[in-house]
């Protein structure tokens, strides 16, 4: 099948990657002409794991091919979708401008019928103001229809190939029939296919969203009772979890979420409720618990050093959202540093993909490091803020003989408690007793 991706963003350049592998012959559109002219020559402007594999196999078998040029990619396009993006306004509504402006454009070139499908993650309502952008300038027939991503970032690959489920919100038994053929090779183990009305398929995406964030706020908050009362988060997670009713993902406690999907889609459904007159108390009460949460292990911080930053070196490990992603939108690394060199703080970092887009945001003011270990030169603690693999089992000798203080503030929970203990570290945590093992701290 022909199919145009019209965005080569995260989501337009797994979908229209995984789309060509399946055989279909996909073109892929953007107006920065330097990015096209990147992924003609193989090469990947964002960090997933496996994409650059499967990019570089489907450019040599010229089954998806990238242009500036809208007119020829949907010329012969069965279906087209929009991955396009939409930020987050001042007031957390969702910008559609990208949106509705390529719609306005694929009007006039309408020459047969086409599917037009809304993949990126849009209010209740765009499908039918996206018809209607197109419609102002041709009489041809289409249909449009919702198709939202659910794609984790660093396992999108796996999760476009192998689905959970499928959502295809429309009216239509053409378009219907198409979407499901398109699908068919996606769904060969039996995941299924919901059909279901445009509004419902645009709420799908937000509802699924805003739960798993408000299942992380929810555990956060329970972290923040076990240190008052004296409990182990990691026990009562695993005592939680094991219930089948609750399940075991998105229950590990932390620094807060973040990256493009969480904190966007939250306010938009919240934005969308107060639209519609409805008073959305728990998507309140998520939003205000993670942007506490990153201020928590900030105060950790701050409290050992009695607040004082002077001459105070602080290593961070972990700068992307979550670990393999070079994605550091709403990244709570970013805040974390941000505040540290406000207080005076020097920060060394490290990170395996994120640091070229953490250097756009601090330049020369964090010294970025070529590996974990020379962030820990004489730094006077460890600040782990994302979870990493490699971070998981470091040389604790290696680090005693590099860090000025043996202190380590673990936003992630990766190492036990017992160890640290025995290895002579204040360790500070979430959600779990701190080691007091503490070196004296030079104002």
């Amino acid at each position: 099948m022909k199919i145009a991706v019209i965005g080569t963003g995260y989501v337009g350049l797994v979908s229209g990657t995984c789309f060509a592998e399946t055989g279909n012959d996909v073109t892929c559109v953007d107006i920065d002409k330097a990015k096209v002219e990147m992924l003609r020559n193989g090469g990947v402007p964002i960090y997933e794991p496996k994409l650059d594999i499967l990019l570089e196999r489907n450019i040599k078998q010229n089954r998806i091919q990238f242009t500036t040029d809208l007119a020829a990619a949907i010329k012969d396009a069965r279906i087209v979708f929009l991955a396009l993006p939409t930020p987050p306004g001042e007031d957390g509504s969702a910008d559609l401008s990208y949106v509705l402006g390529v719609a306005k454009q694929i009007g006039p070139l309408l020459s047969d019928y086409k599917v037009i499908v809304n993949k990126s993650t849009v209010p209740v309502g765009t499908a039918e103001k996206v018809r209607a952008a197109i419609s102002e300038s041709t009489d041809q027939e289409f249909d449009v229809v919702s198709n939202p991503e659910f794609l984790r970032e660093g396992a999108a690959i796996d999760d476009f190939m192998k689905p959970d489920r499928i959502v295809v919100g429309t009216a239509s038994e053409k378009a219907e029939k198409l979407m499901r053929q398109l699908y068919a090779p996606f769904v060969r183990q039996g995941n299924p296919i919901f059909c279901m009305d445009l509004r419902s398929a645009e709420l799908t995406k937000y509802a699924a969203n805003s739960y798993l964030a408000t299942r992380i706020s929810f555990m956060n908050e329970i972290a923040n009772i076990c240190e008052r009362v004296g409990a182990d988060v990691n026990n009562v997670r695993m005592g939680m979890g094991s219930d089948s009713r609750i399940g075991k993902r998105f229950l590990f406690a932390g620094v807060g979420y973040g990256g493009s999907c969480f904190p966007k889609d939250v306010m938009a459904l919240h934005r969308t409720s107060r639209e519609y007159g409805y008073h959305f108390n728990i998507l309140n009460s998520v939003l205000e618990v993670n942007a506490n949460q990153r201020a928590i292990m900030l105060q950790k911080v701050k409290e050992y050093f009695n607040h004082d930053f002077s001459n105070k070196k602080i290593a961070v490990w972990g700068l992307a959202f979550k670990p393999n992603t070079d994605d550091i939108r709403e990244a709570p690394a970013i805040f974390l540093i941000t505040e540290l060199l406000i207080a005076g703080a020097k920060v060394a970092a490290y990170d395996p993909e994120a640091m070229e887009n953490t250097k756009g945001v601090f330049g020369d003011r964090v010294d970025f490091v070529d590996n974990a270990y020379d962030a820990l030169a004489d730094a006077d603690a460890l600040l782990v803020v994302t979870e990493w693999n490699v971070f998981r089992t470091p040389d604790f000798v290696k680090m005693e003989k590099l860090l000025k203080n043996k202190v380590i503030f673990d936003g992630r929970n990766i190492y036990d408690l017992q160890n640290m203990k025995d290895k002579g570290y204040y360790y500070s945590s979430i959600g779990r007793d701190v080691i007091e093992n503490r070196t004296t701290v030079e104002s």
